[in-house]
């Protein structure tokens, strides 16, 4: 079975999944909130277009709700226990957006009769979800162990642990789904011990280029330590290509230091290094608490705004707000939004950074920043998308050409959404230079390697105790 055949199956079993749901809960309610019967209930269907809408509306809602957190990517390689814990988190947040928003204009009789509800739309959402899900996801493996499906691979590298690779692989039972197409070799001067046995399909140069034309999905990395160098750029690659899964082999030290994590107890232990930060059901509550505590805080703010919109316009001659091209989520370039604080000819020189004594600052700029006020309006770039509450601060171009040249490794940042504030925030503060930025990045780059929800309730806590204390750099 193709990709989009299964990928239409999953998506036909998912609405089939919410249009049941979706009929038995309507009959539920009436029972429950009105007390008919089975036959008024029926007799009552043609003359509530709610019933009819819903038939329309909740496919299409479940199935945004998946896609969203991208379950429908990489369809072959699922695990059947995650997906247990992704499918109960999207419908667990599913049922309660939707409860809240187009079910509380019922007459209900008693609060208990609300829980009833939840409790009823929840069950059946999950099981009917769930159940063709599982069963899928089994067949699908069971051809993958059968090596009827299979990820085009190659190996990096080509000396006596990439030729060890190679042997375990190919005689490994049941079948890990790879399909060896080829290796790359790393150093032209390195021993060749996979010659005559995988083709050769040219050298690190040319990696990009052999990905794409023989459409590979996995590399399987086997470098010895003095070629981990090469790592760097191979992790970039695998940014820009999400579809591509890396795994490499583990040396006895990762061991010993509990690096290595994996999920299936059939096959060789590989450390996975594709840069997936957070598991689905995570990466779709930190979303989602992004678009409501920066709904809820432009709102809230909105009062104030208005008295900083006054401040700036009796402080300087300009535009109240200040937009700057920043980098973001997969290099994508955006406008990050700002309250002005500085003269509108504080750059026209060139990119400048700022400093704590700057003249370029106004008077007001001085007082926003100190609360960091100026930085609010940026909860509007959370709620677009363009930003996450916690992630590492966005830079312009100009200064990040300056960090790649020293950290090679900056990039795999834009693996996740920049932040209104982040742990190199909170650590270490403002960046007056690019040698304070690389200071920062530290901090920064330990945050992706251990992203979470509960890091980033931390690090909102202490960005907060440190804008009432007035502590930060």
């Amino acid at each position: 079975m193709n990709k989009k055949r299964l990928t239409a199956l999953y998506i036909l079993f998912d609405a089939l999944a919410s249009i049941i749901t979706w009929i038995c809960f309507y009959f539920y309610r009436k029972h429950v909130g009105e007390s008919l019967g089975f036959s008024d209930v029926l007799s009552n269907i043609s003359h509530d277009p709610k019933f009819f809408w819903g038939l329309i509306l909740a496919p299409a809602y479940w199935i945004f709700l998946h896609a969203f957190v991208g379950y429908y990517n990489k369809i072959y390689r699922k695990s059947r226990l995650s997906e247990l814990g992704t499918t109960f988190a999207v419908t667990l947040v599913g049922v309660l957006l939707f409860f809240f928003f187009f079910i509380l204009d019922d007459i209900v009789t008693a609060p208990k009769d609300y829980v009833r509800y939840m409790l009823f739309l929840f069950f059946w959402q999950f099981i009917l979800t769930y159940i063709p899900r599982v069963c899928i996801t089994t067949h699908v493996s069971r051809q993958i162990h059968n090596g009827k499906i299979g990820f085009n691979t190659i190996i990096v590298g080509c000396d006596e642990e990439a030729a060890q690779v190679y042997a375990t692989l190919l005689n490994m039972t049941p079948s890990p789904g790879n399909f060896l197409i080829g290796y790359v070799k790393v150093e032209s001067e390195e021993p060749d011990s996979l010659e005559g046995q995988l083709p050769c399909l040219g050298d690190i140069g040319r990696l990009e280029d052999i990905i794409r034309e023989h459409h590979i999905e996995e590399l399987i990395i086997a470098l010895h330590n003095g070629q981990r160098k090469y790592l760097d750029k191979i992790v970039l690659l695998a940014r820009d290509n999400r579809k591509l899964t890396l795994s490499m082999t583990p040396k006895m030290q990762d061991l010993l230091m509990g690096k290595v994590k994996t999920s299936s107890v059939l096959y060789e232990p590989l450390i996975s290094i594709t840069p997936e930060y957070l598991p689905s059901w995570q990466r779709f509550v930190k979303r989602g608490l992004d678009i409501l505590f920066s709904a809820i805080a432009l709102i809230l703010l909105s009062p104030l705004y208005l008295f900083l919109a006054i401040g700036v316009k009796l402080s300087s001659p300009g535009p109240v707000f200040y937009k700057q091209e920043r980098i973001g989520y997969h290099g994508k370039p955006f406008n990050i939004i700002k309250f002005r604080s500085m003269r509108t000819d504080a750059e026209l020189t060139g990119p400048a950074l700022s400093s704590k004594d700057d003249p370029r600052i106004t008077p007001f700029g001085k007082f926003m920043r100190q609360y960091r006020l100026d930085e609010t309006p940026q909860f509007f770039n959370v709620l677009i998308g363009d930003m996450s509450l916690v992630g590492p601060r966005p830079e312009r171009q100009y200064y990040i050409d300056q960090i790649v040249e020293r950290a090679p490794y900056y990039p795999l940042l834009q693996g996740i959404r920049p932040g209104i504030t982040s742990w190199g925030q909170v650590r270490f503060g403002y960046a007056e230079n690019v040698d304070e930025m690389l200071e920062r990045l530290k901090w920064d780059m330990l945050y992706i390697e251990n992203m979470s929800l509960q890091m980033d309730i931390k690090i909102l806590i202490y960005t907060i105790l440190i804008v009432l204390k007035k502590d930060g750099k």
